[in-house]
């Protein structure tokens, strides 16, 4: 027998959810074949399996387990894999108990069915109903539930609080729910209805509380460490386009993919990061990180939440490889294809919102890096000449955020100097 555990897909995990099992109880499994669907603090991943076996689930979909808790196991024989499995929220490698982590959003498949464990416990006559537990959880904390199980108690009206879990840990389970709410006595709570629909009264009128998923936990703690540990500080210059926009309509027909205007913001900050290693570093625990690689993060909007995938050696790339890189990856995040690894290993981001209409914005620091590129529209402006002359050019605002840490006013003032200049001589970014 060969324990499947929750693994560590990226470097911030902490904990995943299984959102579908693409292998059933009692079907063989090869090595390599695809086991489950898991989603992390960055992205959805399709597990492989890593041994030989026969599936008996341990977790069932929409669980929420720490890494290395026991998700399956691989059994000898079809036979076995049918027996009732016990729950596994261990770590197989050590045997400690493996703490269930605070449970993600609500974000699991259709009709989700409870692991063999909780369905024994769930058709068990001997237990009325899951015991109510005698006291909230220490220091007011939130209820450890599946996000299946928050589900079911919303629509059910049952009050977490006043169960006790039988999952690994106490964590409540979808079983526990629904034997609450079985052996509830006559003219105890109705399922409640959802509050956005209930008109109830108050100042604020109906209230409808949403989840949180997992990618958007990770930006709230991220976005609210930044801004209460980064002393930021803003710099801003004008930068004329017009050339860069010129040289883009000469790029048409010639250059597949058509570099954007993005493309050639991140390739001027890849060569400016170059000659700027601070900018291209970190503060860490006191001292200054100065990264060897140039990796640019661009912040693609996604449903509900922010991404920011990384144009890798972004320096030493061409602007049409730049071009079709970015592309890829935006493609990658919409379509939920995405990757832990071409998420992670960022030196410096870019944030455009200029397609929205945005003359200028300040962005939040992505730690630890030490800056970040906010780029906004670029519109027409009257420009005086050297010569008195008066023309419209576009023109777009470049904010850049930084770490005085680490990056101090000079700096940045050179830094993004360097990147005007880049941008008002674009031929440049050919080279």
């Amino acid at each position: 027998m060969t324990d499947v555990i929750m693994p560590r897909l990226s470097d911030s995990m902490e904990e995943g959810t299984i959102l579908k099992w693409l292998k059933s109880t009692g079907e063989e499994v090869r090595v390599g074949e695809p086991l489950a669907e898991i989603e992390t603090d960055k992205a959805t991943m399709t597990y492989e399996a890593d041994a030989a076996g026969f599936l008996q689930q341990v977790a069932g979909e929409g669980d929420t387990l720490a890494i290395g808790a026991v998700i399956a196991r691989l059994v000898d024989s079809a036979e076995t894999a049918a027996a009732p499995a016990a729950a596994g929220g261990a770590p197989a490698a050590n045997g400690a108990a493996a703490p269930v982590a605070e449970p993600a959003a609500t974000q699991t498949a259709a009709a989700p069915q409870p692991a063999p464990a909780a369905v024994a416990l769930a058709a068990a006559p001997a237990q009325p109903a899951p015991a109510a537990a005698d006291a909230p959880p220490p220091g007011g904390g939130r209820v450890k539930a599946s996000p299946v199980a928050r589900r079911i108690a919303r629509e059910l009206g049952v009050e977490l609080a006043a169960l006790r879990g039988s999952g690994p840990d106490g964590r409540i389970v979808k079983a526990d729910v629904v034997a609450a709410h079985e052996h509830a006595p006559p003219g105890a709570a109705a399922p409640a209805a959802a509050p956005a629909e209930s008109g109830a009264d108050g100042a604020k009128g109906g209230v409808s509380v949403v989840e949180l998923n997992r990618t958007q936990q990770l930006i709230a703690r991220r976005m609210a460490s930044a801004k209460a540990t980064i002393p930021e500080f803003q710099v801003t210059v004008d930068v004329d386009a017009e050339a860069a926009f010129e040289l883009r309509e000469q790029l048409r027909g010639q250059a597949e993919p058509l570099p954007s205007i993005n493309d050639f913001v991140i390739k001027a900050c890849a060569l400016a990061l170059r000659a700027h290693p601070r900018v291209n570093g970190a503060y860490v625990d006191g001292h200054f990180e100065l990264y060897g690689r140039v990796n640019i993060g661009m912040a693609v909007a996604s449903e509900g939440s922010l991404v920011v995938p990384t144009v890798f050696d972004a320096d030493t790339r061409s602007l049409i490889e730049i071009a079709s890189s970015t592309r890829e990856l935006a493609g990658k995040v919409r379509d939920g294809t995405v990757t832990p690894p071409e998420l992670a290993g960022g030196t410096f981001t870019v944030s455009n919102l200029g397609m929205f209409g945005v003359s200028r914005f300040t962005a939040v620091i992505n730690p630890p890096q030490a800056a970040i590129l906010a780029v906004g529209s670029a519109a027409p402006r009257a420009i005086v000449a050297e010569d008195g002359g008066v023309s419209a050019r576009r023109v777009m605002e470049l904010t850049l955020s930084a770490d005085h840490r680490i990056v101090y006013g000079a700096d940045a003032a050179d830094f993004l100097s360097t990147v005007r200049k880049r941008l008002e001589r674009p031929a440049g970014l050919l080279l």
